[in-house]
């Protein structure tokens, strides 16, 4: 059986963190848990996935991943210094070497001529630094959140290294 895209980029993630010894965490809004659960699918990826945290509501974003209420009051959620916060909150939290975040609207609503749906930021925090990218997605909502996911790990692997 082959394998899909998919399938490949989550294992290049955990193959190379397990030949750097790199650790991962994960901070997820609008993908609810999808980017770990490809990382988790990975035979083998117990040995560099430590956990992740799922802040769909902002009392978590700040409360668990201290993203700073300031932040969430003045950025908004669907922000780039949001993402980049929950990206350093999970890697903190969890003591990874290295963690992505997503935050973003999947739709179908909730888009505004500002912040349309598909929006998505996807933010990672390595000893290097922090940093985020700004996304937009075409499709429907298991669309936005598929491609949110596919970007999450490629941003992760770039920053871990191949």
């Amino acid at each position: 059986m082959t394998k899909t895209g998919e399938e490949v980029l989550g294992a290049r993630l955990v193959a190379a963190c397990r030949a750097k010894g790199a650790t991962l965490a994960t901070a997820e809004s609008c993908t609810g848990g999808l980017v770990a659960e490809r990382i988790t699918s990975v035979p083998g990826a117990s040995a560099v996935f430590l956990g992740g945290v799922v802040s769909y509501a902002n009392a978590v974003k700040s409360g668990v991943l201290g993203v700073p209420t300031d932040i969430l009051e003045h950025c908004g959620a669907v922000s780039a210094e949001c993402a980049e916060a929950m990206a350093a909150g999970a890697r903190a939290l969890l003591k990874a070497d290295a963690a992505v975040s997503t935050t973003g609207i999947a739709g179908p609503d909730g888009g505004t001529p500002q912040k349309p749906v598909g929006l998505v930021y996807v933010g990672v925090a390595t000893a290097a630094g922090v940093r985020s990218e700004r996304c937009v997605f075409a499709g429907d909502r298991e669309s936005v959140r598929r491609q949110t996911s596919d970007r999450a790990l490629a941003l992760l692997l770039e920053a871990v290294g191949p």
